[in-house]
């Protein structure tokens, strides 16, 4: 996701493969696919493998097409004004930014911050990782380790990085202190909408052992709200010298302290968790800024009833 000197956010079609991979047969994405056969984005109905379901691949109006994150990047930096900076917020691998930052020379001087909401530094307490998939792999966060290639070429680059690790995110994984403030908000469509995402996450965590990770997305949020309002959580930042291991499917994506050859990174090591809360349901119970309609039903009623009354 990408902010600017508009304040808009754009979505856009990623890589689905990672860097220095043979594709989708490499064996490392032949293992993810097969323990992620639940949640893998190859069962994913997207306009990359709509084709085996019957839709065209060519169609009469390609420029509706969902587009690339290198023709959105390439959008973007020809709409700005010299002086212009933006502000990237990335939540999975770093793939389509490294393809950025080595096809582009001057992204480092049009972005101004990137927070990147993933990763986990090894140090001397001995928190794990989450890569549940390869056991070995005891330290690393999976969106490093999905392509820690990438990883490493971001995190050396000249990029400004605010990094909201996987300690910062086990800070507010609770379902139920989410979903209690949302109960005590203004009922937008927003609001309800995040309330029965929410409730069906829980629902699945307590019914499946499939789905035990499933509270880490709530963290995941969390680098939109701090982006958002960072200041008004108290956070308290470090500063850290970084490096990023790959080349070892055991090591692959974990992030270790390098005082010689390490990248100073700004580090997220603790907030006030309550006021996260409170300002995610406060943000989606805002009036001001919820959707004029808020689902297709409510519009449709609108257009059946006289001018006069809506």
């Amino acid at each position: 996701m990408v902010s600017g000197a508009k304040d808009e956010w754009d979505m856009f079609l990623g890589s689905t493969s990672a860097r220095g991979s043979s594709g989708p047969n490499c064996p490392k994405q032949l293992l993810l696919n097969n323990k992620l056969s639940f949640s893998s984005h190859n069962q994913t109905y997207t306009a990359e493998n709509s084709v085996k379901f019957g839709a065209p691949r060519n169609t009469d109006h390609p420029e509706l097409r969902q587009p690339l994150a290198m023709e959105v990047w390439q959008s973007i930096t020809r709409e700005l004004n010299p002086s212009d900076k933006i502000t990237l917020l990335t939540n999975g691998p770093l793939t389509n930014l490294a393809n950025i930052v080595l096809s582009d020379e001057n992204a480092s001087s049009i972005i101004q911050n990137v927070y990147i909401v993933g990763g986990h530094i090894v140090d001397e307490r001995g928190e794990k990782g989450n890569v549940f998939t390869v056991p070995s792999n005891e330290y690393a966060e999976f969106n490093m380790f999905l392509d820690p290639l990438a990883a490493k070429k971001v995190i050396e680059s000249d990029l400004q990085i605010t990094l909201i690790p996987l300690s910062a995110q086990r800070k507010v994984i609770s379902f139920k202190s989410i979903r209690k403030n949302l109960k005590l908000t203004d009922e937008t469509p927003e609001a309800l909408f995040a309330d029965r995402l929410l409730s069906l996450m829980q629902k699945l965590q307590r019914q499946h052992r499939t789905y035990l990770h499933m509270d880490i997305f709530l963290g995941e949020i969390l680098g939109a709200v701090f982006l958002a309002d960072g200041p008004n959580l108290s956070p308290a930042m470090q500063i850290k010298p970084v490096s990023v291991l790959a080349g070892n499917i055991t090591k692959d994506g974990q992030m270790v302290i390098n005082r010689k050859n390490g990248k100073l990174v700004s580090i997220l090591n603790n907030f006030n968790s309550e006021a996260y809360y409170g300002h995610f349901a406060h943000s989606l119970g805002d009036r001001r800024r919820s959707a004029v309609v808020g689902s297709f039903d409510e519009q449709e009623k609108k257009w059946s009833m006289p001018p006069n009354q809506t």
